[in-house]
């Protein structure tokens, strides 16, 4: 294994092991629920929302790995940001674990996309995206 390798493996056992904006968001604007049903991954995302900025983010789940880091990793990617910022980051970062080349936007994220490469974990990688996708749906 490579030392960039090694490197990411270390980065997405952190984000699972010492997940950051774990925990119920009270009060929060929005709260979405997302569900893997073909690994049982489940997310409950939790966005206080002010002005068109995502000023608060949280997230409560069970899953593998993958699924617990890549939530972790979002809600420190789109704290403070705008809604349109969120949703283009998330594009890309949809991208990017379907194959493309990670766009720099992604910084830490881009440890993600040797997921690619795993096509039964992608749905694992997503689904706080995808969750963070339908919550952001009014607010677009």
């Amino acid at each position: 294994m490579s030392f960039l390798e090694n490197m990411y493996k270390e980065v997405i056992l952190d984000h699972y092991k010492r997940p950051r904006n774990r925990g119920a968001l009270d009060p929060a604007s929005v709260r979405e629920e997302g569900l893997n049903p073909s690994c049982g991954d489940e997310l409950e995302l939790f966005l206080e929302i002010d002005g068109g900025t995502v000023q608060n983010v949280s997230f409560v789940g069970e899953g593998c790995a993958i699924s617990q880091a890549s939530a972790s990793m979002m809600t420190e990617a789109i704290k403070g940001k705008a809604v349109s910022e969120v949703l283009d980051l998330s594009s890309k970062f949809k991208a990017m674990i379907g194959g493309d080349t990670p766009d720099d936007a992604l910084g830490d994220l881009k440890t993600l996309q040797g997921v690619a490469k795993l096509h039964a974990r992608v749905k694992c990688a997503t689904l706080s995206w995808v969750t963070l996708e339908q919550a952001l749906e009014g607010f677009s």
